[in-house]
């Protein structure tokens, strides 16, 4: 095994968990059962990554390999990683083709090699319904850099992408071209919509988060509310009727399911100043007033579901608070009309 790439497999394993080491390696799928189970996992760190680089010399392991070592780590904790989401489109009145998995690798593989000399793409299917894809970039004179990669999770026959923020800006657009062209879509968009929870993004973008409601009974668990209530005796309610509108108007908002994690949501305002009074420095301003407003929190949507029966705020909360979910955004521009 290279010098670099058992350099790259210590530096891996020494990132991953203790509780974890035994379940990443597991799902690696590289080394053998025996092999798994001559690993001392109570030892010092240091020494358990000599011994798994030892035990892949025996398998001859090469960059490939531990790349995919790389990807299941980043599986286990997405949650390090800023996502962006994207949405794709076909040309009106285009067929939905039916999706190989072996030429779309091919062929976002060969896209970005055209485009750049040394780059490496590797590939892991995930559950038969993703495709995770890591791309190591490099230079026209330097080789990739494996400890900056960048991620890409795309669910084949959808039009969405979930991608790690690049820290090589220049790339973004061979990135966006290789997507596009290996799932035959002709436009990628950004849908304004990041966070570190990449489930909550996907169940966002595919609909999931309401299931629940689906089978909820809004009627039944509003009576068992007020009746909750009224028997405790001990509790003096100023107005249980408000009380009520309140749980009435944030289940019918915010639905009784758990909300899809977000850490935060901007909001950039632009207005000009208005006035039925003429002159003055501020009327002949020409540039508008901006301001950026941002809300954040571990649990943005549930702490904003929280708020009208906290009595923090009334009930509704704006729109403009509740609409993330449905409109697939986090980020918002807000302009004079």
């Amino acid at each position: 095994m290279k010098e670099n790439v058992a350099e790259f497999l210590r530096r891996t394993i020494l990132k991953i968990p203790l509780s974890e080491m035994k379940s990443i390696l597991e799902a690696w799928d590289f080394l053998s059962e025996d092999q798994l189970q001559t690993i001392n996992l109570k030892q010092r760190k240091e020494y358990l990554a000599q011994e798994v680089i030892l035990l892949c010399e025996e398998k001859h392991a090469s960059l490939d390999d531990v790349v995919l070592l790389d990807i299941v780590y980043t599986q286990f904790h997405g949650h390090q990683k800023l996502w962006n989401v994207f949405q794709m489109s076909k040309e009106p009145g285009e067929d939905v083709d039916l999706f190989d998995m072996e030429q779309f690798q091919s062929s976002f593989k060969r896209i970005l090699q055209r485009a750049l000399k040394n780059v490496t793409v590797s590939f892991r299917v995930y559950e038969k319904n993703s495709v995770w894809i890591r791309v190591a970039w490099g230079t026209q004179y330097s080789q990739p850099n494996q400890y900056k990669p960048t991620f890409v999770v795309y669910y084949p026959q959808t039009p969405y992408a979930f991608i790690s923020s690049c820290h090589l800006k220049n790339t973004v657009p061979l990135l966006h071209q290789a997507l596009k062209v290996a799932s035959n879509h002709h436009q990628i968009v950004h849908l304004d919509l990041r966070s570190r929870h990449l489930d909550s993004l996907k169940a966002i973008v595919f609909r999931e988060y309401n299931q629940t409601f689906e089978n909820y009974n809004s009627t039944t668990s509003l009576q068992e509310a007020s009746l909750s209530m009224c028997l405790d005796s001990k509790i003096t309610h100023e107005n249980t009727e408000e009380k009520v509108r309140v749980h009435r108007v944030t289940q019918e908002t915010f639905g009784a399911y758990p909300q899809p994690q977000l850490e935060f949501a901007q909001y950039k305002l632009e207005t000009k100043f208005k006035s039925n009074i003429g002159g003055g420095l501020l009327a002949d301003r020409k540039e508008p007033f901006r301001c950026l407003v941002k809300f954040s929190s571990p649990h943005l949507l549930e702490a904003l579901k929280s708020l009208a029966p906290a009595g923090i705020a009334d009930a509704p909360l704006s729109p403009l608070l509740t609409c993330i979910p449905s409109k697939k955004m986090n980020y918002f521009k807000i302009r004079d009309k």
